[in-house]
């Protein structure tokens, strides 16, 4: 374990140890004094933090799922199966069946019961499980239509059973009937498994999300120890369990969204690495390629009058590539500002004094990251062709806006060409396909003997 893994696992474990004492605290006295009043009847209040569960639960389901999705980890479609049991079974067995004001039947109750048992199994279960599934979507679907099979099979038991099952909260009783106390003491022996598996897991991986997951499992577990110690009053009733179980609803999404925010930032990563190997693939490569075949040239006994000059323009070529390359790939990771190291961009270009380029760019355009790269490539591009093809004395290069949008233009002086009779060379082509990339609108305009000028709309 790395230093500043195992300096966030230990202030995790100690704030988790400071949080169990005061939870714990607050239940024993709950339970040494037996006179405090501990729940209230309020069926109305009653509804909305069922309906809350039901929302926040399916939210998480989907966020895991969402990550499953992408990344394809065990771990994540057990959390979206179990967090869609559990938002099913309130939906299902506790707000539906008393939406037109009936009472809740014992068999629907037990339903309920019932469902969380499973989803909170699922949820234990996650942090034991590793690797990765390859067929994502078959394996969602399958495991959400299993759980919906489930839960139907659940509801059809319950409702068989019917007066069999005792009642939920007994009239005349301070007691829970065993069989209600045996569920709520598995539920809490199911959340304590959740609580230690995603601790474990922090230690062992220092993964951001198995401490959220951590945190909201001990909040269920003392939830379920609140229902399982002080009983409620009647079926509307609302007790500490139901608001803890609010704070562990909204600390799962808080974590589960931080993890969307960094598997995004991983997919950042992943893409801009895939784009620096384009880059070198396509610029310097192709000129260390073109010194490896010219000294292949040589050895094979070609005159030298005519390899060296190839040689060194080629080698020339390769040492301007990476200068280009790094100023690019620094602008973009933010070690350099994107207008200082387009001005070095521009020096480099111009120092044998062919082509003459004024570079304006605007001090309150805001370039993204991703759009910093292919501003700098679009110039590079546009630039190349002007030296090469246009014939060009001067250029002008232009970072700024026009009627609200961000645009960057490049014109010329030079021969410019009949685009209507004339196919775009390969440089026009990269120009507007980089444009697409960061969803930006490309134009050009051109005439012979009047240059030639081409126009990058960024996005809004």
């Amino acid at each position: 374990m790395r230093q500043d893994d195992k300096n966030a696992f230990e202030a995790w474990l100690w704030g988790e140890v400071l949080l169990l004492g005061l939870l714990g605290a607050s239940l024993a006295l709950f339970v040494a004094y037996p006179t405090l009043r501990t729940s209230y009847s309020l069926p109305a209040l009653h509804l909305v933090l069922q309906t809350l569960f039901t929302l926040a639960a399916a939210i998480v389901a989907l966020l895991t799922g969402v990550r499953f999705s992408v990344d394809g980890r065990r771990l994540d479609l057990l959390l979206s199966g179990g967090f869609f049991a559990a938002a099913a079974s309130t939906l299902l067995f506790a707000i539906a069946p008393v939406l037109g004001g009936q009472a809740l039947e014992r068999g629907e109750a037990w339903a309920g019961v019932a469902g969380h048992l499973i989803a909170f199994g699922l949820i234990a279960a996650a942090p034991f499980t590793s690797g990765r599934v390859r067929s994502r979507e078959r394996a969602l679907g399958n495991m959400i239509a299993g759980l919906a099979l489930a839960l139907v099979a659940v509801w059809f038991t319950c409702r068989s059973l019917g007066t069999t099952l005792p009642e939920l909260v007994p009239e005349g009783h301070d007691q829970p009937p065993f069989l209600l106390t045996g569920a709520f003491g598995a539920q809490a022996l199911e959340n304590l498994v959740a609580m230690v598996g995603f601790g474990l897991r922090f230690r062992n991986r220092g993964s951001d999300l198995d401490r959220w997951l951590a945190l909201g499992a001990t909040l269920m577990l003392f939830a379920s120890l609140h229902y399982l110690f002080t009983p409620l009053g009647s079926s509307g009733a609302v007790s500490q369990g139901d608001f803890l179980r609010v704070l562990a609803y909204g600390v799962l999404l808080v974590g589960v969204w931080r993890a969307i925010r960094f598997s995004e930032f991983g997919r950042a990563v992943a893409e801009e690495r895939a784009r620096v190997a384009r880059e070198i693939h396509d610029g310097l490569a192709q000129y260390l390629f073109a010194i490896s075949t010219h000294v292949s040239m040589l050895e094979a006994g070609a005159p030298l009058e005519t390899a060296v000059p190839r040689l060194k323009e080629a080698a020339g070529l390769a040492q301007q590539e990476a200068r280009f390359a790094v100023l690019a790939l620094s602008s973009a990771s933010g070690s350099a500002p994107f207008d200082a190291a387009l001005r070095r961009y521009v020096e480099f270009l111009t120092a044998d004094g062919q082509l003459e380029v004024e570079l304006e760019i605007d001090a309150a355009i805001q370039l993204a990251p991703d759009e910093q790269i292919e501003v700098f490539r679009i110039v590079q591009e546009g630039l190349a062709n002007v030296r090469k093809h246009a014939g060009a004395r001067r250029a002008e290069v232009t970072i700024g806006q026009r009627a609200g949008r961000r645009i960057v233009r490049i014109r010329d002086d030079g021969s410019g060409f009949d685009g209507r009779a004339s196919r775009a060379g390969q440089g026009l082509k990269n120009i507007r396909a980089r444009a697409a990339s960061i969803e930006g609108g490309f134009t050009l305009r051109s005439r012979p003997g009047w240059g030639t000028a081409l126009e990058v709309t960024l996005r809004a």
